[in-house]
Parts: structure tokens; C-alpha cells; sequence
């Protein structure tokens, strides 16, 4: 193993191993064996040490993500993607608040991707006609209520005790964003649509997703463009 790899996992683990999430440079530095200037050679700084612990957090979060074979139904694969978003905080609770941290200002480009492959399972439950919004808003309010219930479970034990918080949470999301017949039994819906009458803004995030993935010969780019953000709106009203 490298010298900047070798100080990588040791910061990563002394990270994991710490009482409050933090690490100290020297600390870093005695554990791998290295002097002070080995390390600001290849991160600068501490900050830029804590930085490249977040992005190989990041990269470990997503390898599941990126080796899954998307199922038939995209309702459960988000299911499936919020309990395993949820487990990996549990299992890494000072990583999950590093990465989540107010103090990192540029989101890395593996949260980026996390968030695409979110907002591309909520469109294929739109070309199903099983959501009730545009894929962008669902995407974030599923994301800001999984990253918000994870940080309160794991920066908040003693408070956050019910083990089904995550679940009840992630059920009383779904029921807003998808349709009534998909939404996990006994999740009151939001509105009172019914699968013979989806209402509008269901609707209109079908058609919204369908222009987006087959956009029609028959309208100019600039039309499309325009089309579709007609439909993101009326999807958005409900």
C-alpha cells in the first residue's frame, strides 16, 4: 500500500474509532507511520485530509448502488434504497456525519451521482404512472427526509431509540410521493386520488417523464423543453 493510501485508511479508521468524529493530524501521522510533511504533501491540510475520508466514503456508499440490477419495479427499489441508505449510516455513524456535514460546502461528485441515480429510479416510477411528482422534487424531499432521520439516529441515540423510526418516516414520505395503489399498506395517502383516477399531477409526472425519456420528432428541442416544464408544474401542484 502507498504512503497517501496508507494515511487514507488510517484516518478513515481513526475517524470510525473516535468519540466525537474527529481526528487530529499528528494522530493521523503516528498511526501510519509517516511525518507531518508526508501528509500535507498529499492533502494539503487537515481539511483536505478530512475531505479525501469523505469522498472514499462516498465511493464505499456507492459501490452497492452502482453493482445492483434495477428490478421491475422502481417503488421497491427505492424502498430497498432508503433502508440500505439507512444502514450504512448505522453501521458508520461518524463517517455518515462527516459526509453529511454542514463544513462541506461543495457536495463531491459521488453525492452528485447518488442523487442521480435517485432521481433516475423516482423516473422510471413516473413512466409507470406511480408518482405523484416531478422526479427533481420527490428526489429531494425522499433525500432530505432519509439524510435528516439518519443524522438525528445517529447523532441522537439516546433520543432516537424506535429502531422502526426510519421505516415509519420513510412510509410517510412514499405516501406523498407516489400513488395511492403503490404506497406501502397502511400509509395514508395525501390526497384522496385513486388508482382509476390519478388525478393531475400524477398525470402530468408521467407524461413529464415519458417526454423526457422518447422526446417527440414532432416538437422542437425548445417546445419539448418547454413542454416538459408545463408538466414538471402541474406535477409539482400536488
Amino acid at each position: 500500500m502507498g504512503t497517501k493510501a496508507r494515511i487514507l485508511a488510517v484516518a478513515a479508521e481513526l475517524v470510525a474509532r473516535s468519540p466525537d468524529g474527529d481526528v487530529s493530524t499528528r494522530a493521523v501521522c503516528e498511526a501510519a507511520g509517516v511525518g507531518a510533511p508526508a501528509l500535507y504533501r498529499h492533502f494539503g491540510d487537515k481539511e483536505g485530509l478530512l475531505s479525501a475520508v469523505v469522498d472514499h466514503g462516498w465511493e464505499r456508499y456507492l459501490a452497492a448502488k452502482r453493482e445492483r440490477h434495477p428490478g421491475t419495479d422502481p417503488v421497491q427499489d427505492l424502498r430497498d434504497g432508503w433502508d440500505g441508505h439507512t444502514e450504512f449510516a448505522l453501521r458508520n455513524p461518524n463517517l455518515y456525519r462527516l459526509m453529511h456535514s454542514p463544513a462541506m460546502r461543495t457536495p463531491p461528485a459521488a453525492a452528485l451521482e447518488a442523487h442521480r441515480i435517485l432521481t433516475g429510479d423516482l423516473r422510471r416510477a413516473a413512466e409507470q404512472g406511480k408518482l405523484r411528482l416531478a422526479p427533481g422534487l420527490a428526489a429531494q424531499m425522499i433525500m432530505s427526509a432519509n439524510v435528516g432521520v439518519c443524522l438525528m439516529l445517529v447523532s441522537r441515540p439516546a433520543t432516537f431509540t424506535d429502531e422502526t423510526l426510519s421505516r415509519r418516516v420513510r412510509d410517510a414520505v412514499h405516501a406523498v410521493v407516489f400513488t395511492p395503489d403503490v404506497t406501502t399498506p397502511g400509509a395514508r395517502p395525501a390526497t384522496p386520488d385513486t388508482p382509476d383516477t390519478p388525478g393531475v399531477p400524477a398525470t402530468a409526472a408521467r407524461l413529464g417523464a415519458q417526454l423526457r425519456q422518447n422526446p417527440s420528432p414532432a416538437f422542437t428541442p425548445a417546445e419539448t423543453a418547454l413542454f416538459t416544464e408545463w408538466l414538471d408544474r402541474l406535477s409539482n401542484t400536488g
